[in-house]
């Protein structure tokens, strides 16, 4: 024991009256002992990390990197670069010593570590106390951590401090004099951290952390592997960088089987991206599948964002994840929550059981949320195109109880969400109405022009003209683009059709209306099919691709006897058209109606209002009608829909 006394204060002896001497740490500066090596022929000579923060980011002016990854032409560069030594760095000897008497759960320098607030508090420190080599990574990684939680001007300023600060390229010198001695993971936290920093991804001490790393990339574990892969994603396309990523995708690929882990896994799928070979992306598929009973809910949502990142999409790995995070809402916040929709979206996934699950938690916890969140919650459900009936009943009566308290962007986001998914409030529809036209006539005053037109779409689509407001629109239709002439258009269709009572008449000035005429395409599949149900049928006929009111398309009309009426001679009263039924034939795909019903969404709906009061009545064919049938059996069904009397006859035979 005593002899232990006697080293350990011996130890720290020397250790302090080295740092009572200032004079034997600065005798020979590192940037001075390479300024004739290889480094200016390369580009290096801006300095040992790339200049100031600002600089760092704009040090496009380094012609070439300093370390390639492929071949061996730079092993002696950086060899002599890491053997580079002054008299204020340690010996071979004396750093593996320090590195084998480390004890970092009682140490000093760690507790003061700890302490520090900033970049600069440990710049600060680390003037004073010599960190070791692994104390050197843990340095770096807190000077990030330190500053993640400030606010981005603040956090500009403590990086800009830190670049400024007369220590900051002391410790970066140290960390290439001490990379060959520091572990693996420690290698890679260097890596990421100064990467976080803003050092420029061209300087010295990056290319040499990228050279370490691609070195010693077979001897990574899952933890070194997954920070490597986290550093390379925040780096910029380079040839080191790009050659170390194939060189981890080589080891990923490798090592699939051996990975226990379910966080390194999904940061693997990131880092291999969308450029990863579709045999790579079933394998990681298999791998995910087969750890799905390590699933915690936080590694489900990660997943579901890992899969939108790289654009992986498998229903099987996003079945499981939807429904470890639809039997655990209640653990979930809105930031994630409203995350996992927008992914599905990115995704193009849709899983009606999930999405409704969300609506009714949502509905069911309405208090919770402010209104800011519940308008994000109704937004990403409109882009999925479901309609998320609970909800939307809810925050109808919200609207109603207080509508003065929506911003004119959260009303306009509300009538657009009502407006595209058509949702029938049935008793409240007048109130929830007249709500919100209340509280835009509070806006007309500072809206703009746009802002106008969006309003009065959304509200005619709905079968609701406020006066006042539409009004203030037509009266400043100059300042309208070309692009805008299809709202105008529906505006324009919705005024001379459905006839609200108005004050006084409006009209849509034709300068802003272009030219509403369609172009229609014919649907060769529903036009043979309608060809043949017609031809079977002799009192009725068949026009195809007919525009109407020089607005809608109707791919094709039947106009037929009414049933059970006589037969029009030129002696009756009655005139051919009130004796004939006339059936407007509408194609209609899936993105139509709302995501898992047979619900028409806005446009529809308004095309099918309109087409009843012109006297059509429509038929609607979806798409996956004609898409899943057999010629024969998409031929009958339309004739089930087009003569249903026909239809009715034959079923007992």
């Amino acid at each position: 024991m005593t002899i232990w006394v006697t080293n350990y204060i011996i130890k720290w002896s020397l250790r302090l009256c080295c740092r009572r001497f200032p004079w034997k740490r600065s005798s020979i500066s590192v940037l001075a002992s390479i300024k004739d090596s290889s480094l200016s022929r390369n580009g290096f000579t801006n300095g040992f990390w790339g200049g100031r923060l600002y600089q760092s980011r704009l040090s496009g002016t380094l012609s070439t990197t300093r370390f390639y990854s492929y071949g061996e032409k730079d092993n002696d560069d950086l060899k002599d670069s890491n053997s580079l030594t002054t008299d204020n760095s340690l010996s071979t000897d004396e750093l593996n010593k320090t590195s084998s008497e480390q004890r970092q759960r009682t140490s000093p320098f760690l507790e003061l570590l700890r302490g520090c607030n900033s970049p600069s508090d440990v710049l600060d420190l680390t003037s004073k106390y010599a960190p070791t080599n692994r104390q050197v990574s843990q340095c770096l990684s807190h000077m990030w951590f330190s500053t993640k939680k400030l606010s981005d001007e603040q956090q500009r300023y403590e990086l800009q401090l830190m670049f400024e600060h007369p220590e900051f390229e002391n410790l970066l010198q140290r960390v290439t004099r001490s990379i060959q001695y520091m572990h693996n993971k420690d290698v890679a936290y260097s890596l990421l951290s100064v990467i976080n920093l803003g050092v420029a991804q061209r300087s010295r001490v990056i290319q040499t952390l990228l050279r370490t790393c691609q070195e010693r990339l077979n001897d990574f574990d899952e933890k070194a592997l997954s920070i490597l892969a986290s550093a390379l994603e925040r780096m910029k396309a380079s040839q080191n960088v790009d050659a170390l990523k194939e060189g981890m995708r080589l080891v990923v690929e490798g090592r699939l089987p051996e990975i226990q882990n379910v966080l390194a896994l999904q940061t693997m799928m990131r880092l291999l991206g969308r450029d990863a070979p579709r045999e790579l992306k079933q394998k990681l598929e298999r791998k995910a599948l087969s750890m799905t009973d390590q699933f915690s809910l936080p590694n489900a949502q990660h997943m579901v964002f890992t899969m939108a990142t790289v654009g992986f999409h498998s229903k099987p790995l996003l079945k499981f994840c939807s429904d470890k995070i639809k039997d655990n809402l209640h653990h979930i916040p809105f930031n994630i929550l409203y995350k996992i929709l927008q992914s599905y979206k990115e995704l193009l996934y849709r899983d009606t059981n999930l999405l409704t699950s969300i609506s009714d938690h949502v509905a069911s916890t309405f208090d919770i949320w402010t209104n800011k969140q519940l308008v994000f919650f109704l937004c990403a459900f409109k882009d999925r195109l479901f309609c998320p009936t609970s909800l939307m009943e809810r925050y109808a009566e919200k609207v109603i109880a207080n509508p003065d308290a929506l911003t004119l962007k959260d009303l306009l986001s509300v009538l657009t969400v009502y407006s595209s998914l058509n949702y029938d409030l049935q008793h409240q529809r007048q109130a929830f109405l007249d709500s919100l036209s209340h509280a835009l006539i509070s806006y007309l005053p500072t809206m703009s022009g746009l802002e106008l037109l969006k309003a009065a779409h959304y509200l005619c689509g709905m079968n609701h003209f406020p006066s006042a407001l539409l009004e203030q629109l037509l009266s400043s239709t100059a300042s309208f683009t070309k692009s805008k002439e299809r709202m105008f258009q529906r505006v324009d269709i919705c005024l001379r059709l459905d006839r609200p009572p108005l004050p006084q008449p409006l009209i849509v000035p034709p300068s802003v209306l272009g030219n509403p005429t369609p172009n229609p395409s014919v649907n060769p599949l529903l036009s043979k099919s309608l060809q043949s149900v017609v031809a079977d049928q002799a009192n009725a006929t068949l026009q195809e691709m007919l525009v109407v009111e020089n607005f809608y398309v109707i791919d094709g009309v039947v106009t037929k006897p009414l049933p059970n009426q006589p037969c029009v001679t030129e002696t009756s009263s009655m005139s051919p058209a009130e004796s004939s039924q006339r059936i407007a034939v509408i194609y209609t795909p899936n993105s139509s109606f709302c995501f898992g019903t047979s619900h028409p969404r806005g446009p529809l709906a308004l095309q099918i209002r309109h087409l009843k009061i012109l006297g059509y009545a429509p038929v609607l064919v979806t798409e996956q009608l004609l898409q899943s049938s057999s010629e024969e059996e998409m031929t009958d069904k339309m004739r089930g829909l087009i003569f249903p009397e026909h239809a009715s006859e034959a079923q007992p035979q």
